[in-house]
């Protein structure tokens, strides 16, 4: 018999909702918040009640897309966390709401875990996922973390950071050279016409293998403040040498310790997951590093990279598996560790 999730996301200011059949990917729907554009940053309450008026045609559109009816579904997957409070609370209660209507399970997902198996969405049977144990960056706007990943409920943080994230380096360095929100995809797409050696901002010495990059912003706008008493138009000139040679360090941060992760562990597979894994050169750097060290590298498709709720109903399908399933008085959760 076929096993059909559902799954919704509603971590933050994407609301999405997709179907997957026996690991098979269906479906996957996203509606996007532009609310937010003009405040340069997600306003909690602003997403929570967009999430409202979005989550009932987002579902309905998913279930249209997968070809089937709610009463076919198996079992609901949802974010229980973390994320923003507000937010998390629209997708718990229509998960399970919804659940008590069918009759059917709600399964609880980590978000965070769903970036980590995000790699085992198949689009087609053919497609190709990572074998155990894997080693995965997990690169997003909260959260920079080293994670060896045993088996699909069994992972293990090596290293995280102690700080910002490396999303944050990108929106926030953005946010004062002007950039729009969200600033990653533009300094991602500026650094393509710099020259990433033009500027050199102070990396961390931090140990292990945790990470920081609170000294590299604190770099950037010293950069921008000590130009600009010489040069007010120091920020329009150099844009892109600026936006190049952020990037070029924080891939290198990023780097050093992924490499020191995989020479600690020795695993054969390296994967990165979470926003900043859409970023270009992120991508084509590891893909270098992995080809260099002779290990398979597992680059998500940009789809894959966003919150998005086929990461939701992957995990959760694994789960549904393992007969894991999420009692009703469980409630959201905004911070946690994976």
């Amino acid at each position: 018999m076929s096993v059909t999730i559902l799954g919704i996301e509603s971590s933050c200011d994407d609301t999405s909702a997709a179907v997957i059949c026996d690991g098979r990917l269906l479906s996957n729907v996203i509606a996007s918040q532009s609310v937010h554009e003009e405040y340069g940053g997600v306003v909690p309450e602003l997403a929570s009640r967009a999430h409202q008026q979005n989550i009932v045609p987002v579902v309905d559109t998913a279930l249209k897309r997968a070809g089937i009816t709610k009463t076919d579904l198996s079992a609901i997957a949802f974010t229980l966390g973390p994320g923003l409070l507000g937010s998390l609370l629209v997708g718990t209660s229509f998960a399970k709401g919804l659940s008590l209507g069918l009759r059917i399970p709600i399964i609880d997902v980590n978000h965070l875990h769903g970036h980590v198996l995000s790699h085992f969405v198949r689009e087609n049977d053919d497609d190709e996922v990572p074998a155990f144990p894997y080693l995965c960056l997990l690169i997003s706007g909260g959260n920079s973390q080293l994670i060896l990943v045993k088996d699909f409920g069994d992972m293990e943080v090596l290293g995280q950071t102690i700080d910002d994230a490396a999303g944050e380096a990108f929106d926030k360095c953005a946010k004062v050279m002007g950039l729009p929100y969200p600033g990653g995809p533009h300094i991602d797409r500026l650094a393509a016409e710099g020259n990433p050696k033009a500027f050199h901002f102070a990396k961390p010495h931090i140990d292990g293998l945790n990470y920081s990059f609170s000294g590299l912003k604190t770099s950037f706008l010293y950069t921008l403040r000590d130009n600009l008493k010489v040069n007010p138009d120091f920020i329009e000139q150099n844009k892109a040498d600026l936006a190049a040679s952020l990037q070029r360090t924080i891939i290198e941060i990023l780097l050093d310790k992924l490499d020191a992760a995989v020479k600690l562990t020795r695993v054969k597979t390296v994967a990165i997951g979470g926003g900043v894994s859409a970023n270009s050169g992120v991508r084509q750097a590891v893909a270098d590093y992995c080809e260099r060290r002779h290990i398979k590298a597992f680059i998500p498709k940009r789809a894959f990279t966003t919150d998005n709720a086929a990461m939701v109903a992957i995990a959760g399908y694994y789960k549904y598996l393992n007969n894991d399933f999420c009692p009703y008085d469980k409630v959201p959760y905004a911070r946690v560790t994976i």
